[in-house]
């Protein structure tokens, strides 16, 4: 089965510095019947001006996963991690038993375009932790790279739940398959472009819920990247 998730039929929400699309329940958007899949709670899609960003904030008893489109995003946290998230690097925050942490966009002329990940922890009371790691686009190039991972496989950041994230980079006429195993789920995510899931036309910012199915097929209409992920 499979469920999907028009990007036109997502939250929004817009300030003069943020420009924001929900594809779960988030902040003053709520949808009864958008509260997450699985263990994953919220895929935000978030462009900020230049010179602007989130302010400290707290955080606890969440996977929070950040991987940037266009652009560069300023990390700062209460563990002392400061770090610019750029396009092709993923980071991992656990905010377990709490984090501080601001995010602003550095450059003085250019926007910042990003994804912003929840997921629901294994566990709660965690110790927080931070992680960031580089995956060049040319090792994901017409492949699905595994970039998180709940014992970081392959050199993936490690997510503290039973779900695992790939990225793939595919370009026009290219696709890619990947089983699940019984009893998994998975949400697609296209991030840029235009796909064809199992037959269907999907495009930047729409997402897909799948259930009871095995083999998924992903194949690009045009230059494409997309997010998976494999959920138990």
């Amino acid at each position: 089965m499979i469920r999907y998730r028009d990007r036109m039929a997502r939250g929004e929400s817009r300030t003069g510095w943020l420009d924001s699309r929900h594809s779960f329940s988030f902040a003053d958007y709520h949808d009864p019947a958008q509260m997450g899949f699985r263990s994953l709670r919220v895929i935000n899609e978030d462009r900020v001006i230049p010179g602007a960003g989130f302010p400290a904030h707290r955080h606890r008893d969440m996977e929070i996963i950040t991987y940037v489109l266009q652009g560069a995003l300023e990390h700062k946290d209460s563990l002392g991690n400061g770090a610019v998230i750029r396009p092709g690097e993923v980071q991992r925050m656990s905010a377990g038993t709490g984090i501080v942490h601001s995010e602003f966009n550095p450059s003085p002329t250019e926007p910042v375009h990003f994804l912003q990940i929840w997921i629901i922890p294994e566990r709660v009371g965690l110790p927080p932790s931070y992680e960031q790691k580089a995956f060049p686009a040319s090792e994901r190039h017409g492949r699905l790279q595994r970039v998180a991972d709940p014992e970081g496989a392959g050199g993936a950041v490690i997510v503290h739940q039973q779900a695992r994230l790939f990225l793939g980079s595919l370009g026009a006429g290219e696709h890619v398959e990947h089983e699940l195993a019984a009893g998994r789920g998975a949400w697609l995510q296209v991030a840029q472009g235009i796909i064809a899931f199992n037959g269907t036309e999907l495009r930047q910012g729409d997402g897909a819920a799948i259930e009871d199915e095995r083999a998924l097929a992903i194949a690009a209409e045009t230059d494409a990247e997309v997010l998976l992920f494999d959920l138990g």
